[in-house]
């Protein structure tokens, strides 16, 4: 499951509200499905009081999931108000996920069962703490109370809780999920990143035909992010000059200190990053560290090597310098390598070309249909290994997000997956599905009673 990306806005989401008496695990099980610490969990009974929503997806399917305080039918003051409010999101929801602690049945648990009784037609029962089967017999006493299905899982040690996703997804209606704002009509935004001197305020203004950003020969001119727009191609830009960014040694004032931090920072709200290099200069440690942040974050990267007008008209000069970065950056070879004069424009067309091509990558998305029916050709053409410690089965998979992309493929074994396998799938993704120029996260799970095994690769 993974959160929603920031630009992208969703009407009609299905509300699936997790709902129970105080400290049966609710916001542990919130935590477990979002993959994230969003709310908090104490021992201490009564710790959520205000419903906790979250916008996010459960194999690969948007919702709305709701954390709501724990329900207690006979107290009164701020009790009384978080009963009233988990009433009011109860109505809302098109899912109620009532949660149940294993063993026996406590008198709370009774009255609230009572009362959702008007609610049994879009309600699903867990019962939570069953790890290793832990009082799972005392549990199904609760098949007495008229619930069709119930299923027994551990918030905290992830038992069984692919199983609760894909029963939550098989009861909720997504046809009704359709997004407030075309992604095309959206602005790119690119992010200005490099050492000091590598031309980024000059660009910025070039691009936005302003004086925005002071350009200044000497290193570190730029201290806070600037932001400006511009149009090209009927699309909206914008762009943020960053402040250069230097060894850790070098950086001895405080406002550069958080200058740079800020600069690091506009890797969050870019959807492209042009990383500047000096080419005359070449690459340095530095360079390396931003784009492996750019990498790690999912973003779209682009070598720029500005001042390529300084260079010597010399045959095969930019394959030479291409060959080096991709040499240094063996990891990020999909990322574009394109030449650039910063100082009147020249490359800057074809570098915005290249935005708009990899901004349409980073919000691509493949139907689940589509990507196992590419899978199941994969498969065949290299099958996994078959040896007593490396064999798996490839179950099926899913994208669960764009901007960063990310899949889940589903295993029987998902310690038996090596790296060298998941590299197959990676390169196999980016050539026949239009990812070829965006890093691509993939997440090996396992399947059913192994799902709580989470490999990120």
């Amino acid at each position: 499951m993974e959160q929603f990306d920031v630009n992208k806005k969703y009407a009609g989401l299905p509300v699936v509200v997790l709902a129970g008496r105080p400290n049966v695990g609710k916001s542990t099980l919130f935590n477990r499905l979002l993959q994230t610490r969003r709310a908090i969990t104490d021992p201490t009974p009564g710790v959520t009081r205000d419903a906790v929503a979250k916008d996010a997806f459960i194999l690969g399917k948007p919702l709305r999931l709701v954390d709501t305080g724990g329900f207690k039918l006979d107290k009164e003051g701020l009790d009384s108000l978080v009963v009233e409010r988990t009433l009011e999101t109860l109505k809302t929801a098109d899912l109620i996920v009532l949660l149940l602690e294993a063993g026996a049945i406590m008198p709370e648990d009774e009255e609230f069962i009572e009362f959702l009784r008007q609610f049994y037609r879009k309600l699903l029962v867990a019962v939570n703490k069953t790890e290793g089967g832990r009082r799972e017999n005392e549990s199904f006493n609760l098949f007495s109370y008229g619930f069709d299905k119930i299923l027994m899982i551990s918030a905290e040690h992830g038992d069984h809780i692919g199983e609760l996703e894909e029963s939550i997804v098989e009861r909720l209606d997504f046809s009704r999920v359709t997004e407030d704002i075309e992604q095309e009509k959206q602005p790119i935004r690119i992010a200005l990143l490099g050492k000091p001197n590598t031309g980024k305020s000059t660009l910025s203004n070039w691009l936005t035909a302003s004086q925005s950003s002071l350009v200044s020969p000497v290193p570190g001119t730029t201290r806070d992010v600037v932001e400006g727009a511009f149009s090209f191609k009927n699309r909206d830009f914008v762009i943020l000059d960053t402040a250069g960014i230097r060894r850790k040694s070098k950086v001895t004032e405080n406002i550069e200190y958080y200058s740079v931090n800020r600069a690091i920072k506009a890797i969050d709200d870019a959807d492209v990053v042009f990383l500047l290099i000096d080419a005359q200069e070449g690459l340095a440690d530095q360079d390396k560290k931003i784009a492996g942040l750019a990498h790690d974050k999912g973003r779209g990267v682009i070598f720029v090597l500005n001042k390529w007008d300084a260079m010597l008209d010399m045959k095969n000069t930019f394959e030479a310098v291409r060959d080096r970065v991709r040499f240094l950056f063996g990891q990020m070879e999909y990322a574009p390598i394109l030449p650039l004069c910063a100082l009147n424009g020249e490359g800057a067309d074809t570098l915005l070309n290249a935005a708009i091509r990899l901004n349409a990558q980073l919000y691509r998305r493949v139907d689940t249909s589509a990507l196992n029916q590419a899978l199941a050709g994969w498969l065949r053409e290299n099958p996994p290994p078959q040896g007593p410690q490396t064999r798996f089965k490839v179950r099926y998979a899913v994208q669960v997000s764009n901007n960063p992309v990310k899949f889940i493929f589903f295993v029987s074994r998902p310690r038996a997956v090596r790296e060298a396998y998941t590299a197959y799938i990676r390169n196999k993704i980016r050539k026949e599905l239009g990812f070829s120029e965006i890093p691509i996260k993939i997440e090996i799970k396992g399947s059913r009673n192994e799902r709580n095994s989470l490999i990120p690769l």
